[in-house]
């Protein structure tokens, strides 16, 4: 299978079933004319207003206003006065629920594990002014399938969001198990 960008209608489902299935697909970030590659290897769910760890769950606001787009939308918002978190809206217009991007291998020269949202956006350029942007090549941000598939996905619960009670121990993040054999090699690459 050829590169080919991921259509809208692949972020149209719930945040939950499209998560593990971003595992392997590679963020692609077009900073003037250079072009940065991320192989999405960790991703967390959140499922809209009902979700207690959710941005959504006290309806829509500045912030938030965003993921009650319909998917396929960039979410990017400012944390703890010094990262910005990368999002991808997911579901129908009025269903609130994203995917937060948490881990990646960004392909380069010496590839390297990139372990945390926030080193994500600072590695890519990513700031707030994506936010509402689609991913399209058009917003130099968006995501393709390389036809990397993954076969094992671990499920764990989401970190850092001990407040929202049961909402804290769901296995709503998911992580590469095992590096598939492509995923090695492109890795390897120098």
């Amino acid at each position: 299978m050829g590169k080919s960008i991921l259509s809208k209608k692949f972020f149209l489902d719930k945040a939950n079933t499209v998560a593990p299935k971003l595992l392997g697909k590679t963020l692609v970030r077009k900073v003037g004319s250079r072009t940065l590659y991320l192989i999405i290897i960790e991703t967390e769910a959140y499922l809209g207003s009902h979700d207690l760890a959710s941005h959504a769950r006290f309806g829509k606001t500045k912030r938030n206003y965003v993921m009650f787009k319909d998917g396929g939308h960039w979410y990017v918002y400012f944390v703890y006065g010094m990262h910005w978190l990368l999002n991808i809206v997911t579901g129908k217009i009025g269903s609130p629920s994203a995917v937060l991007i948490r881990g990646g291998i960004l392909l380069s020269k010496n590839s390297r594990w990139i372990d945390g949202p926030g080193k994500i956006t600072k590695v890519l350029k990513i700031n707030g002014s994506l936010t509402g942007r689609p991913s399209l090549k058009k917003s130099g941000l968006w995501i393709e399938d390389w036809g990397i598939r993954i076969e094992r996905i671990k499920k764990s619960p989401r970190i850092g969001v001990g407040y929202s009670g049961k909402w804290a121990k769901k296995l709503l993040r998911f992580t590469v198990k095992d590096v598939s054999g492509r995923l090695k090699r492109l890795t390897q690459r120098t």
